[in-house]
Protein backbone atom coordinates (compact mmCIF):
# COMPACT_ATOMS: atom_id res chain seq x y z
CA UNK A 1 0.00 0.00 0.00
CA UNK A 2 1.49 3.39 -0.97
CA UNK A 3 2.32 5.65 1.97
CA UNK A 4 0.25 8.71 2.77
CA UNK A 5 3.16 10.91 1.72
CA UNK A 6 3.28 9.27 -1.70
CA UNK A 7 -0.48 9.65 -2.14
CA UNK A 8 -0.23 13.34 -1.21
CA UNK A 9 2.47 13.78 -3.83
CA UNK A 10 0.31 12.08 -6.48
CA UNK A 11 -2.71 14.11 -5.38
CA UNK A 12 -0.75 17.30 -5.97
CA UNK A 13 -0.20 16.03 -9.54
CA UNK A 14 -3.91 16.37 -10.32
CA UNK A 15 -4.05 19.11 -12.95
CA UNK A 16 -7.14 21.29 -12.58
CA UNK A 17 -7.80 21.83 -16.25
CA UNK A 18 -11.07 22.31 -18.17
CA UNK A 19 -12.21 18.70 -17.64
CA UNK A 20 -11.67 19.00 -13.89
CA UNK A 21 -13.64 22.25 -13.87
CA UNK A 22 -16.49 20.62 -15.80
CA UNK A 23 -16.63 17.81 -13.23
CA UNK A 24 -16.93 20.34 -10.44
CA UNK A 25 -19.70 22.17 -12.31
CA UNK A 26 -22.00 19.12 -12.36
CA UNK A 27 -24.30 20.17 -9.49
CA UNK A 28 -25.23 23.35 -11.34
CA UNK A 29 -25.82 21.35 -14.53
CA UNK A 30 -28.22 19.01 -12.74
CA UNK A 31 -30.14 21.97 -11.32
CA UNK A 32 -30.42 23.63 -14.73
CA UNK A 33 -31.50 20.43 -16.46
CA UNK A 34 -34.34 19.91 -13.99
CA UNK A 35 -36.26 22.62 -15.85
CA UNK A 36 -35.92 21.01 -19.29
CA UNK A 37 -39.47 19.85 -19.91
CA UNK A 38 -41.75 22.77 -20.77
CA UNK A 39 -45.57 22.65 -20.60
CA UNK A 40 -45.92 22.38 -24.39
CA UNK A 41 -43.68 19.31 -24.41
CA UNK A 42 -45.64 17.85 -21.50
CA UNK A 43 -48.84 18.23 -23.48
CA UNK A 44 -47.39 16.75 -26.68
CA UNK A 45 -45.06 14.02 -25.43
CA UNK A 46 -47.20 11.76 -23.30
CA UNK A 47 -48.55 8.40 -24.32
CA UNK A 48 -52.15 9.56 -24.76
CA UNK A 49 -51.16 12.44 -27.05
CA UNK A 50 -48.71 10.27 -28.96
CA UNK A 51 -51.31 7.56 -29.59
CA UNK A 52 -53.76 10.18 -30.86
CA UNK A 53 -51.09 11.25 -33.36
CA UNK A 54 -50.58 7.68 -34.56
CA UNK A 55 -47.33 6.96 -32.72
CA UNK A 56 -46.99 3.24 -32.04
CA UNK A 57 -43.24 2.75 -31.71
CA UNK A 58 -40.38 4.46 -29.85
CA UNK A 59 -36.78 4.41 -31.12
CA UNK A 60 -33.95 5.68 -28.90
CA UNK A 61 -30.69 6.65 -30.55
CA UNK A 62 -27.40 8.46 -29.96
CA UNK A 63 -23.65 7.97 -30.12
CA UNK A 64 -21.14 7.28 -27.34
CA UNK A 65 -22.21 8.45 -23.90
CA UNK A 66 -25.41 9.87 -25.40
CA UNK A 67 -26.37 6.35 -26.47
CA UNK A 68 -25.43 4.82 -23.12
CA UNK A 69 -27.43 7.48 -21.25
CA UNK A 70 -30.56 6.23 -23.04
CA UNK A 71 -30.37 2.77 -21.46
CA UNK A 72 -32.14 3.70 -18.19
CA UNK A 73 -34.99 5.23 -20.22
CA UNK A 74 -35.07 2.09 -22.38
CA UNK A 75 -35.45 -0.06 -19.24
CA UNK A 76 -37.98 2.31 -17.70
CA UNK A 77 -40.23 2.18 -20.76
CA UNK A 78 -40.04 -1.56 -21.27
CA UNK A 79 -40.58 -2.29 -17.57
CA UNK A 80 -43.75 -0.18 -17.82
CA UNK A 81 -44.97 -2.17 -20.82
CA UNK A 82 -43.98 0.41 -23.45
CA UNK A 83 -41.76 -1.30 -25.99
CA UNK A 84 -38.79 0.74 -27.21
CA UNK A 85 -35.76 -0.01 -29.37
CA UNK A 86 -32.33 1.39 -28.52
CA UNK A 87 -29.79 1.58 -31.33
CA UNK A 88 -26.61 3.47 -32.20
CA UNK A 89 -27.27 6.30 -34.65
CA UNK A 90 -24.53 5.06 -37.01
CA UNK A 91 -26.35 1.75 -37.38
CA UNK A 92 -29.79 3.32 -37.65
CA UNK A 93 -28.44 5.58 -40.39
CA UNK A 94 -27.46 2.69 -42.66
CA UNK A 95 -29.53 -0.26 -41.45
CA UNK A 96 -32.90 -1.16 -39.92
CA UNK A 97 -35.38 0.29 -42.44
CA UNK A 98 -38.24 -1.16 -40.37
CA UNK A 99 -37.38 1.27 -37.57
CA UNK A 100 -38.47 4.14 -39.78
CA UNK A 101 -42.07 5.19 -40.28
CA UNK A 102 -44.69 7.79 -39.49
CA UNK A 103 -45.70 5.76 -36.44
CA UNK A 104 -42.24 6.20 -34.85
CA UNK A 105 -41.29 8.60 -32.09
CA UNK A 106 -37.55 9.06 -32.54
CA UNK A 107 -35.80 10.19 -29.36
CA UNK A 108 -32.44 11.47 -30.57
CA UNK A 109 -29.73 12.46 -28.09
CA UNK A 110 -26.65 14.45 -29.06
CA UNK A 111 -24.94 16.76 -26.61
CA UNK A 112 -23.52 18.91 -29.42
CA UNK A 113 -26.42 18.35 -31.80
CA UNK A 114 -23.84 18.29 -34.61
CA UNK A 115 -22.38 14.76 -34.60
CA UNK A 116 -21.89 13.54 -38.17
CA UNK A 117 -24.32 10.63 -37.86
CA UNK A 118 -27.00 12.78 -36.25
CA UNK A 119 -26.79 15.44 -38.95
CA UNK A 120 -27.07 12.83 -41.71
CA UNK A 121 -30.01 11.09 -40.07
CA UNK A 122 -31.84 14.40 -39.80
CA UNK A 123 -31.47 14.95 -43.54
CA UNK A 124 -34.16 12.28 -43.86
CA UNK A 125 -36.03 13.28 -40.74
CA UNK A 126 -39.38 13.20 -42.55
CA UNK A 127 -39.14 9.39 -42.46
CA UNK A 128 -40.16 9.54 -38.78
CA UNK A 129 -43.44 10.60 -37.22
CA UNK A 130 -42.05 12.81 -34.45
CA UNK A 131 -38.45 13.65 -33.62
CA UNK A 132 -37.71 14.60 -30.03
CA UNK A 133 -34.20 16.02 -29.77
CA UNK A 134 -32.18 16.27 -26.59
CA UNK A 135 -29.15 18.52 -26.89
CA UNK A 136 -27.02 21.09 -25.11
CA UNK A 137 -27.02 23.40 -28.14
CA UNK A 138 -30.34 24.98 -29.17
CA UNK A 139 -28.77 26.42 -32.35
CA UNK A 140 -27.42 23.07 -33.54
CA UNK A 141 -28.81 21.03 -36.42
CA UNK A 142 -30.66 18.83 -33.94
CA UNK A 143 -31.93 21.81 -31.97
CA UNK A 144 -33.34 23.41 -35.11
CA UNK A 145 -34.70 20.35 -36.94
CA UNK A 146 -36.31 18.34 -34.16
CA UNK A 147 -40.07 18.67 -33.78
CA UNK A 148 -39.56 19.13 -30.04
CA UNK A 149 -36.34 19.91 -28.22
CA UNK A 150 -35.30 19.32 -24.63
CA UNK A 151 -32.28 21.45 -23.71
CA UNK A 152 -29.67 20.15 -21.27
CA UNK A 153 -28.66 23.70 -20.26
CA UNK A 154 -25.40 22.33 -18.86
CA UNK A 155 -23.19 25.13 -20.14
CA UNK A 156 -20.22 24.79 -22.46
CA UNK A 157 -18.20 21.61 -21.96
CA UNK A 158 -14.54 21.36 -22.91
CA UNK A 159 -13.77 17.72 -23.70
CA UNK A 160 -14.90 14.50 -22.00
CA UNK A 161 -18.60 14.23 -21.30
CA UNK A 162 -19.33 14.72 -17.61
CA UNK A 163 -21.75 17.52 -16.77
CA UNK A 164 -23.62 17.02 -20.06
CA UNK A 165 -23.86 13.29 -19.29
CA UNK A 166 -25.44 13.92 -15.88
CA UNK A 167 -27.74 16.52 -17.40
CA UNK A 168 -28.75 14.02 -20.11
CA UNK A 169 -29.56 11.38 -17.51
CA UNK A 170 -31.60 13.96 -15.59
CA UNK A 171 -33.61 15.03 -18.64
CA UNK A 172 -34.19 11.46 -19.79
CA UNK A 173 -35.40 10.52 -16.31
CA UNK A 174 -37.93 13.34 -16.45
CA UNK A 175 -38.97 12.24 -19.94
CA UNK A 176 -39.41 8.64 -18.82
CA UNK A 177 -41.61 9.76 -15.96
CA UNK A 178 -43.75 11.73 -18.39
CA UNK A 179 -44.08 8.84 -20.83
CA UNK A 180 -45.05 6.25 -18.22
CA UNK A 181 -47.43 8.62 -16.46
CA UNK A 182 -45.73 8.96 -13.07
CA UNK A 183 -45.84 11.94 -10.71
CA UNK A 184 -43.53 14.69 -11.95
CA UNK A 185 -43.35 16.30 -8.48
CA UNK A 186 -41.82 13.12 -7.07
CA UNK A 187 -39.20 13.22 -9.81
CA UNK A 188 -38.29 16.80 -8.91
CA UNK A 189 -37.68 15.80 -5.30
CA UNK A 190 -35.62 12.78 -6.36
CA UNK A 191 -33.41 14.89 -8.62
CA UNK A 192 -32.94 17.42 -5.83
CA UNK A 193 -31.64 14.65 -3.54
CA UNK A 194 -29.30 13.43 -6.26
CA UNK A 195 -28.04 16.96 -6.88
CA UNK A 196 -27.34 17.45 -3.18
CA UNK A 197 -25.37 14.20 -3.03
CA UNK A 198 -23.32 15.15 -6.10
CA UNK A 199 -22.51 18.52 -4.53
CA UNK A 200 -21.36 16.97 -1.25
CA UNK A 201 -19.42 14.20 -2.98
CA UNK A 202 -17.47 16.62 -5.15
CA UNK A 203 -16.59 18.82 -2.17
CA UNK A 204 -14.52 15.85 -0.96
CA UNK A 205 -12.81 15.14 -4.28
CA UNK A 206 -9.33 15.21 -2.74
CA UNK A 207 -10.25 12.50 -0.25
CA UNK A 208 -11.83 10.39 -2.99
CA UNK A 209 -8.92 10.70 -5.41
CA UNK A 210 -6.41 10.04 -2.64
CA UNK A 211 -8.20 6.80 -1.73
CA UNK A 212 -8.25 5.66 -5.36
CA UNK A 213 -4.56 6.46 -5.78
CA UNK A 214 -3.82 3.84 -3.18
CA UNK A 215 -5.81 1.26 -5.14
CA UNK A 216 -4.56 1.81 -8.67
CA UNK A 217 -0.76 1.98 -8.52
CA UNK A 218 0.66 -0.70 -10.79
CA UNK A 219 -2.62 -1.31 -12.63
CA UNK A 220 -2.47 -1.26 -16.42
CA UNK A 221 -5.94 -2.39 -17.52
CA UNK A 222 -9.26 -1.16 -16.20
CA UNK A 223 -12.77 -2.59 -16.42
CA UNK A 224 -16.07 -1.10 -15.26
CA UNK A 225 -18.90 -3.61 -14.99
CA UNK A 226 -22.53 -3.74 -13.87
CA UNK A 227 -26.02 -4.92 -14.73
CA UNK A 228 -29.47 -3.45 -15.25
CA UNK A 229 -29.50 0.36 -14.90
CA UNK A 230 -25.83 0.26 -13.89
CA UNK A 231 -24.92 -1.02 -17.35
CA UNK A 232 -25.21 2.59 -18.51
CA UNK A 233 -22.52 3.50 -15.98
CA UNK A 234 -20.30 0.60 -17.01
CA UNK A 235 -20.43 1.46 -20.71
CA UNK A 236 -19.97 5.19 -20.16
CA UNK A 237 -17.28 4.56 -17.56
CA UNK A 238 -15.15 2.52 -19.92
CA UNK A 239 -15.52 5.18 -22.60
CA UNK A 240 -14.60 8.18 -20.47
CA UNK A 241 -11.62 6.42 -18.88
CA UNK A 242 -10.19 5.80 -22.34
CA UNK A 243 -10.89 9.37 -23.42
CA UNK A 244 -9.61 11.06 -20.30
CA UNK A 245 -6.50 8.95 -19.55
CA UNK A 246 -5.54 7.24 -22.84
CA UNK A 247 -5.36 3.96 -20.92
CA UNK A 248 -6.94 0.65 -21.86
CA UNK A 249 -10.36 0.56 -20.25
CA UNK A 250 -13.54 -1.32 -21.06
CA UNK A 251 -17.09 -1.06 -19.84
CA UNK A 252 -19.41 -4.05 -20.11
CA UNK A 253 -22.04 -6.06 -18.30
CA UNK A 254 -20.92 -8.17 -15.36
CA UNK A 255 -22.16 -11.22 -17.23
CA UNK A 256 -20.14 -10.37 -20.35
CA UNK A 257 -16.99 -10.01 -18.23
CA UNK A 258 -17.12 -13.74 -17.47
CA UNK A 259 -17.29 -14.52 -21.20
CA UNK A 260 -13.64 -13.91 -22.04
CA UNK A 261 -12.20 -10.88 -20.21
CA UNK A 262 -12.08 -12.89 -16.98
CA UNK A 263 -9.05 -14.67 -18.46
CA UNK A 264 -7.10 -11.38 -18.36
CA UNK A 265 -7.18 -11.14 -14.57
CA UNK A 266 -3.93 -10.43 -12.76
CA UNK A 267 -2.63 -7.91 -10.21
CA UNK A 268 -2.32 -5.42 -13.08
CA UNK A 269 -6.06 -5.55 -13.85
CA UNK A 270 -8.47 -3.40 -11.85
CA UNK A 271 -12.22 -4.03 -12.05
CA UNK A 272 -14.79 -1.63 -10.62
CA UNK A 273 -18.01 -3.54 -9.94
CA UNK A 274 -21.33 -1.79 -9.37
CA UNK A 275 -23.78 -3.49 -7.03
CA UNK A 276 -26.75 -2.11 -8.93
CA UNK A 277 -30.38 -2.91 -8.36
CA UNK A 278 -31.18 -5.14 -5.39
CA UNK A 279 -32.34 -8.15 -7.42
CA UNK A 280 -28.97 -8.40 -9.24
CA UNK A 281 -26.71 -7.34 -6.36
CA UNK A 282 -25.88 -10.91 -5.32
CA UNK A 283 -24.63 -11.68 -8.84
CA UNK A 284 -22.40 -8.61 -8.82
CA UNK A 285 -21.17 -9.43 -5.32
CA UNK A 286 -20.18 -12.90 -6.45
CA UNK A 287 -18.23 -11.72 -9.49
CA UNK A 288 -16.31 -9.26 -7.30
CA UNK A 289 -15.34 -12.12 -5.01
CA UNK A 290 -14.38 -14.30 -7.98
CA UNK A 291 -12.19 -11.54 -9.43
CA UNK A 292 -10.23 -11.36 -6.17
CA UNK A 293 -9.93 -15.14 -6.01
CA UNK A 294 -8.55 -15.19 -9.56
CA UNK A 295 -5.81 -12.69 -8.69
CA UNK A 296 -7.34 -9.48 -9.98
CA UNK A 297 -7.94 -6.23 -8.16
CA UNK A 298 -11.44 -5.00 -7.57
CA UNK A 299 -13.58 -2.44 -5.80
CA UNK A 300 -17.29 -2.73 -5.08
CA UNK A 301 -19.59 0.29 -5.39
CA UNK A 302 -22.68 -0.06 -3.22
CA UNK A 303 -25.10 1.65 -0.85
CA UNK A 304 -24.43 -0.32 2.31
CA UNK A 305 -21.19 -2.28 2.02
CA UNK A 306 -18.81 -0.71 -0.49
CA UNK A 307 -15.19 -1.78 -0.33
CA UNK A 308 -14.10 1.87 0.08
CA UNK A 309 -15.80 5.14 1.01
CA UNK A 310 -15.15 6.64 -2.42
CA UNK A 311 -17.51 4.00 -3.86
CA UNK A 312 -20.29 4.53 -1.33
CA UNK A 313 -23.64 5.39 -2.94
CA UNK A 314 -26.75 7.10 -1.56
CA UNK A 315 -30.04 5.25 -1.47
CA UNK A 316 -31.87 6.31 -4.64
CA UNK A 317 -34.32 4.76 -7.07
CA UNK A 318 -32.63 2.22 -9.36
CA UNK A 319 -33.17 4.34 -12.46
CA UNK A 320 -31.19 7.19 -10.84
CA UNK A 321 -28.18 5.04 -9.90
CA UNK A 322 -26.21 6.01 -13.04
CA UNK A 323 -26.25 9.67 -11.96
CA UNK A 324 -24.36 8.91 -8.75
CA UNK A 325 -22.34 5.88 -9.86
CA UNK A 326 -20.42 7.74 -12.57
CA UNK A 327 -18.82 10.09 -10.01
CA UNK A 328 -16.38 7.45 -8.78
CA UNK A 329 -15.32 6.73 -12.36
CA UNK A 330 -14.58 10.42 -12.79
CA UNK A 331 -12.43 10.27 -9.64
CA UNK A 332 -10.64 7.28 -11.16
CA UNK A 333 -9.88 9.30 -14.28
CA UNK A 334 -8.28 12.06 -12.21
CA UNK A 335 -6.23 9.52 -10.24
CA UNK A 336 -4.99 7.58 -13.28
CA UNK A 337 -3.93 10.75 -15.06
CA UNK A 338 -2.15 12.00 -11.93
CA UNK A 339 -0.22 8.74 -11.61
CA UNK A 340 1.05 9.29 -15.15
CA UNK A 341 1.74 12.97 -14.62
CA UNK A 342 -0.86 13.94 -17.22
CA UNK A 343 -3.86 16.23 -17.33
CA UNK A 344 -7.07 14.22 -17.33
CA UNK A 345 -9.35 14.95 -20.25
CA UNK A 346 -6.86 16.92 -22.36
CA UNK A 347 -7.52 15.84 -25.96
CA UNK A 348 -4.61 15.44 -28.36
CA UNK A 349 -6.32 13.57 -31.21
CA UNK A 350 -10.05 13.60 -30.55
CA UNK A 351 -12.37 16.60 -30.78
CA UNK A 352 -15.39 17.47 -28.68
CA UNK A 353 -17.68 17.21 -31.71
CA UNK A 354 -17.20 14.28 -34.10
CA UNK A 355 -18.00 15.70 -37.51
CA UNK A 356 -16.67 12.83 -39.68
CA UNK A 357 -18.67 9.63 -39.97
Amino acid sequence: MPSADNRDSDLNAVIKGPYFNDIMAQPAAIESSSRAISPNVMNAINMDSLKQRGIRRIVLTGMGSSLHALYPLHLCLNNAGIVSTQIETAELLHEYPLLRGKDVLLILVSQSGESAEVVKLLQNGDEFGIILGITNNPDSTLGRRADYTLLLQAGEEATVSCKTYLATLSVLHQLGTLLVGEDVDIVDKSLLRVGNFVKEYLKNWKTHVSEILGLLKGAENYFVIGRSYSLATALTGGLILKESTRKHAEGMSSAAFRHGPFEMLSDRVFVLVFEGRQDVSSLNNRIAEDILSAGGRTAFSAVNNPTHDVFRLPKVNSELLPMVEILSVQMMSLAIAALDGNEAGAFERATKVTRVE
